[in-house]
């Protein structure tokens, strides 16, 4: 995040709206028996720090496939729906994101690629799906394939930073696959051919990301780490982390007990402006959708 607008206090008010959406949330599956686990920092954190890493500025969940679809169906009929806003890409609305978002409409956090989207701009949380890794070494090459795709479609942002054979070759398809609704159809292709093996079927022994960064589609997690959940204390309330959250973090982020170097504890989201205490209505024409 770009510091200019991330001082102590906009990061404590930040960390607080988090925390009250992630207990929402937590509340909202609990209900609807849909299972989630803290993952990335927010499980560090948990485990490590008993809350927040200091410098953190929001939470992420994994979900199952299942339980995941199930929450994007069911989200806007409830409470908790009424109050957050849910931010998906679909045909109608496009959010450059791969995974969901839970927004916080009386706040302002916009992100660098979002400048120009005309979506709710709030303060939020992730909530990523998980799925099955593919059985064998074949399947597996073409289910990172299938999640390359997936990537370049739903965000329709040319990935920068995974070599530049990538680069190029996310520039020419995206400038020979111009319309939009297009694009979004190749992105539900490639999701359902590279979500389609189920994390219950026996044939199934491990669990991969596929909707995060091409460093942690890579990784294989042993399919046992996520057959439950535990809660830990986060801060003044308890929040669910894997069963096996030991193996999980270890294998995504090496030996997570010890804290970075200094230059290392920072935020790496592209913030571009940041206000916890005004929607981020007031600022539509001024710090997003104002290109000319």
């Amino acid at each position: 995040m770009k510091s200019s607008w991330l001082n102590d206090s906009n990061l404590r008010k930040v960390q607080k709206i988090d925390l009250e959406m992630a207990v929402a949330f937590d509340s909202f599956c609990e209900r609807n028996h849909l299972t989630r686990y803290l993952c990335g920092g927010g499980c560090i954190g948990a485990v490590r720090n008993g809350g927040f890493i200091p410098w953190d500025d929001d939470l992420d969940f994994f979900m199952p496939r299942k339980d995941f679809q199930r929450f994007i169906s069911l989200w806007d009929q409830q409470e908790e729906g009424q109050k957050y806003k849910l931010c998906y890409v679909s045909a109608a609305c496009l959010t450059h994101d791969q995974h969901a978002k839970i927004r916080h409409p009386e706040t302002t956090m916009i992100h660098q690629l979002q400048v120009n989207d005309d979506i709710c701009q709030g303060v939020f949380i992730d909530v990523i799906p998980i799925d099955g890794y593919a059985p064998t070494k074949v399947k597996r090459k073409i289910q990172m394939v299938w999640s390359l795709v997936y990537q370049l479609f739903s965000t329709q942002v040319v990935p920068e930073k995974h070599g530049w054979m990538i680069r190029c070759a996310g520039r020419i398809i995206l400038g020979v696959l111009r319309p939009t609704k297009l694009r979004y159809k190749i992105s539900k292709i490639a999701e359902k051919q590279m979500s389609k093996y189920d994390i219950d079927a026996p044939e199934i022994d491990a669990i991969t990301e596929l909707c995060t960064g091409t460093h942690y589609m890579k990784l294989r997690y042993p399919k046992e780490i996520f057959a439950s959940y535990v809660y830990k204390d986060f801060e003044d309330v308890r929040l669910p982390v894997p069963v096996g959250y030991d193996t999980y973090l270890r294998t995504a982020f090496g030996d997570y007990l010890q804290m970075p170097p200094k230059d290392k504890r920072r935020s790496d989201h592209e913030i571009v402006f940041l206000d916890p205490d005004k929607s981020y209505l007031e600022y539509r024409g001024i710090h997003y959708m104002n290109a000319k």
